[in-house]
């Protein structure tokens, strides 16, 4: 696995736990933070690399600071 693909799965590791422990569907965390439901599942499965407004709107929609999201997360 590159190093980007370890960076992509890690953060969609991230955001897929903490959806799931709000109980939310993607279609409900993509509807929060304003993105399609889609990007979501591309992002959860580390196969989209979203830009650091797009962490900042999942975080907010999760109720985390951007570097909550982010945390293990490394380059």
């Amino acid at each position: 696995m590159s190093k980007r693909n370890g960076i992509l799965a890690r953060l969609g590791l991230n955001v897929r736990r903490q959806r799931e422990g709000k109980q939310f569907t993607q279609e409900k965390l993509a509807e929060r933070a304003g993105l399609d439901a889609t990007y979501i599942s591309g992002i959860e499965r580390g196969l989209r690399n979203p830009g650091i407004k797009n962490v900042a709107k999942l975080a907010k929609a999760l109720g985390l600071t951007t570097a909550e999201l982010c945390q293990g997360v490394d380059a």
